[in-house]
């Protein structure tokens, strides 16, 4: 399994300018247009998190120069191929976590727990084992203070550490013993 990296932190959708909720073919398609097709590397640079470039989705066309070193012309200068480089292999690792279900599924969760971070402390510590257990949807919940509930799936209870509630802002952080 391919580790997401962390530090530093990096917004591997912005970078591909794709929407968080894009499939896997939409984040391929503008990975390929990124690396291979239409990106400018000297005059679409300053572009890249431009709102134009939100609005037209990165196909600003202007000298055909890509990112991939492979793409790069003769008369580039050498700061600016070193720009292209360093961009074709951020855009290359965005590919890397976000063209592979289980990388972009972890990636994901790190985003969510990083958004809840975000959001306020954290109301309490609880044991997954504290937590009850659901055979009909394969979850673990608990209940809130507000009478909402907390819950996670199986899968998810071995990578995420905050979990929210479904009704109110509370948060809570999920241990596991040993």
């Amino acid at each position: 399994m391919m580790a997401v990296e962390q530090i530093p932190k990096k917004d591997w959708y912005n970078i591909l300018g794709a929407d968080p909720s894009a499939s896997v073919s939409d984040l391929k398609q503008k990975y390929q247009k990124l690396i291979l097709m239409n990106s400018l590397c000297m005059d679409i640079l300053p572009f890249i998190h431009s709102p134009v470039d939100r609005l037209y989705g990165s196909s600003l066309t202007i000298a055909n120069k890509a990112y991939h070193p492979d793409k790069q012309s003769a008369d580039v200068p050498a700061g600016t191929v070193e720009e292209c480089i360093q961009k074709f292999i951020e855009i290359d690792q965005a590919w890397k976590i976000l063209g592979n279900e289980e990388t972009k599924k972890e990636y994901d969760l790190q985003r969510h727990e990083e958004d809840l971070r975000n959001m306020g402390p954290v109301d309490a510590q609880v044991y997954l084992e504290e937590m009850c257990w659901n055979e009909d949807d394969h979850s673990f919940s608990l209940s809130c203070r507000c009478g909402g509930k907390y819950s996670v799936s199986k899968d998810e209870a071995e990578e995420v550490t905050l979990i929210s509630c479904d009704t109110c802002s509370l948060i809570i952080e999920l241990l596991h013993y040993g």
